[in-house]
């Protein structure tokens, strides 16, 4: 991938300083404001690259559209909701977290309430600085024997189901998306939500907050559990309702919770939080000295080394940038647009396109068709919407202009080229091209193939005729009397007696109109 200019990032929250002093180290100019006002954000973020927050900034639509320098938001952390993750991809920046920064933190604050939950750590020291000395009160139980039902097996759930089967507990769980094989090699049974909830004494969540998740545990699956269950939310609010939560441990179904995230932070109704049998925290899952140093860390590392085009690592809306750091990538990408330049330049009067097909060929681009059909479609889009696309929001901007994009992928021996083809109005166009000694080259057009590969770069004048010498006598009459000299030349194979043709001339004519009276097709362009 090519590198993405990050020249100066605003960090808008208390970040750990190495995070500072690594950017600068690589030439990033940082400026710190924590505690900004939205007003004040606004205001200030239009000076930027790049922006670094953590959890408390809120990254809003009217944010984002308001730095028009952005290319890049860093999360140091590993949730990104309060960052408008849409707004910023229809822009083409790039979102990234830190998804291993506070794993351990998170597992160890998890473990720490499941275990507080099963002895009444808290409510028995806070009896004994109240003077009182109450053994019975505070009868609690072995965490030996129990289940423990984790939801979400992601690196966080790992890490509790390892350290909670040191305790002697047994470990089953949930997630739709690691394979069975992979949480059964560390020990974790995985089973549906149905066969999960009445085995459980404890359940543990550790999801995201996602419409499937919201409201996750309700009165319908607290009902299902095991009257007294105890329940660890270190997530994110809202993945057990808050309403239900209280319902049960009123009535007893729920026997105690700990909880360090909620919907409202800090809360206001804190009848919850007040509630005997709850352990509450003001979101400490990350609050240690070692995450915050990883985070800080990890989140400018990322930044440098995406800006250098050497890696991205933790990028939530740029799945497609992740096979574009090969050496010999950035040809291909400039490929692919180019090819999709070429096709936008001779369709331009048959607009709008309805469908565009890409399809890699060759073993070698097996891994590239994602980046090769967003980089054609950032081609066709050119000169569109008022920020323009990139590899980043190329398809979601075509499929606002109601474009489909579909991909493929061939072997063809050791042919190694990329094919786009558009459809508009129930006529296509197809192009064909390939990277030759580096350089981006056009091979066909239209099922016409040129007898010398076309260099896909300046200014280049396509037209369709029937075959003559008169006629190049006359298109070249044509680009003298425009003062525009011709610097390279290739036609194609005739297909029903006409001829694709390009050359490469010195500058682009200013009224192409004289040349579109002696041809069937023209199109000129700049790549």
């Amino acid at each position: 991938m090519a590198p993405v200019s990050v020249k100066s990032v605003l960090i808008s929250e208390s970040v750990d300083p190495c995070c500072k002093i690594i950017l600068q180290e690589n030439g990033i100019d940082v400026t710190e404001k924590p505690q900004m006002s939205k007003e004040e954000l606004l205001a200030e973020i239009q000076k930027y690259d790049g922006l670094v927050v953590r959890s408390a900034t809120k990254v809003t639509a009217d944010v984002i559209n308001a730095g028009s320098n952005l290319k890049i938001i860093g999360r140091a952390g590993t949730g990104v909701d309060n960052v408008d993750v849409d707004a910023a991809t229809k822009r083409g920046i790039i979102v990234m977290n830190t998804p291993n920064g506070n794993t351990i933190s998170a597992a160890e604050l998890t473990c720490a309430l499941l275990m507080n939950l099963s002895r009444h750590i808290p409510q028995a020291a806070m009896s004994m600085k109240d003077g009182q000395w109450d053994r019975k009160k505070f009868m609690g139980a072995e965490l030996s024997g129990k289940v423990l039902g984790i939801l979400g097996l992601g690196r966080i759930g790992k890490e509790v189901a390892t350290r909670m089967q040191s305790f002697g507990m047994r470990t089953i769980g949930y997630d739709p998306i690691t394979p069975l094989e992979v949480s059964a090699s560390w020990g974790v049974e995985q089973m549906s939500l149905e066969q999960l909830w009445p085995q459980c004494d404890y359940i543990t969540v550790h999801t995201p907050l996602i419409p499937a998740t919201t409201g996750l545990l309700n009165d319908t699956t607290f009902a299902k559990c095991k009257k007294g269950v105890k329940v660890v939310n270190c997530a994110r609010g809202g993945i057990i309702d808050e309403a239900a939560l209280l319902r049960a441990l009123e009535s007893g179904q729920c026997g105690g919770a700990g909880l360090d995230v909620f919907v409202e932070e800090p809360p206001t109704d804190r009848a919850l939080v007040n509630h005997p049998n709850v352990i509450g925290c003001p979101h400490l899952g990350a609050s240690t000295k070692e995450a915050q140093a990883r985070c800080g860390k990890d989140i400018a590392l990322q930044i440098v080394d995406m800006a250098r085009g050497k890696a991205l690592v933790g990028a939530v809306n740029a799945q497609v940038l992740a096979n574009t750091f090969s050496p010999d990538s950035h040809q291909w990408i400039k490929l692919g647009e180019s090819l999709g330049r070429v096709l936008k330049a001779c369709t331009a009067s048959k607009q709008p396109y309805s469908q565009v097909h890409v399809t890699s060929l060759g073993e070698c681009l097996k891994k590239s068709t994602g980046f090769l059909s967003s980089a054609a479609v950032v081609g066709l889009l050119r000169e569109g919407p008022q920020y323009g696309p990139n590899l980043v929001n190329a398809l979601p901007l075509a499929a606002e202009a109601g474009i489909t994009v579909k991909t493929a992928h061939e072997e063809s021996g050791a042919r190694e080229a990329c094919v786009v083809e558009v459809s508009m109005n129930g006529s296509s166009y197809k192009a064909v091209g390939s990277v030759q000694a580096g350089v981006p080259v056009l091979l066909e057009f239209n099922g016409s193939v040129f007898r010398q590969p076309v260099p896909l770069t300046g200014h280049l004048l396509f037209f369709k005729a029937t075959t003559s010498t008169e006629l190049l006598l006359s298109v070249t009459g044509v680009l003298a009397a425009a003062g525009v000299d011709m610097e390279s030349f290739s036609a194609s194979t005739a297909i029903s007696g006409d001829t694709w043709y390009c050359m490469g001339i010195s500058s682009l004519l200013g009224d192409i109109g004289a040349l579109k009276s002696l041809v069937k097709e023209a199109a000129q362009l700049t790549v």
